[in-house]
This record gives C-alpha cells, sequence and structure tokens, in this order.
C-alpha cells in the first residue's frame, strides 16, 4: 500500500517503513505525527484520488531526529565593483518513518 502526503508545501510518495525527510515538524523525536493530507492511496490496481484530498485517509509516522540540512551557499559578486558576499544557510528539517496507511 502507498500514498501521497502533503506536508511543507512539497509532496510524498510514501509506503510503510519508509523513511522520508520533510520541513520541519513540531514534534520531538520519537513522537507519533499524522498526516492527515492524503492526495491519492491505495494499492496496484486499486488506487483512491482525492479531489483534492481523500477523506477519512491518514497516514502515520514517528520522528527519528530534527536535524539541519546541508549548508548551501549563496554568493553575489558584481564584477569590477569590489562586491562580494558570501552567505551560508542550513534548513532545519524532521526525519520520519512512515508506520502505518489508512485509506
Amino acid at each position: 500500500m502507498f500514498a501521497v502526503i502533503q506536508t511543507g508545501g512539497k509532496q510524498y510518495k510514501v509506503a510503510k517503513d519508509d523513511i522520508i525527510v520533510v520541513e520541519k515538524l513540531d514534534a520531538e523525536t520519537g513522537k507519533a505525527v499524522a498526516f492527515t493530507d492524503v492526495l491519492l492511496c491505495g494499492k496496484e490496481g486499486d488506487v483512491k484520488v482525492g479531489a483534492p484530498l481523500v477523506k477519512g485517509a491518514e497516514v502515520k509516522g514517528e520522528v527519528l531526529e530534527q536535524r539541519k540540512g546541508d549548508k548551501i551557499v549563496i554568493f553575489k559578486k558584481k564584477r569590477r565593483q569590489t562586491y562580494r558576499r558570501k552567505r551560508g544557510h542550513r534548513q532545519n528539517e524532521t526525519v520520519v518513518k512512515i508506520t502505518s496507511i489508512k485509506a
């Protein structure tokens, strides 16, 4: 069984026991989270498509860790103007293990 969920403005195709990295969620490590924005769910041959969401569907997961992502370097330069700005950014993210899918 699989599902397509929406969280943090992005969509993820998940199945049971998958580990996904999503935008930061307000949940502590080891706690359960529920994703109710399910766009599509089903098995092979039997698929339910929401309009826009599947009613009554829910995907549950467990937070494995809260972490920061890889560093992204922002470098601005204007040639012949001695203008250079270097800045870095690390996005906060949450690692979630999918425990169950209820259609």
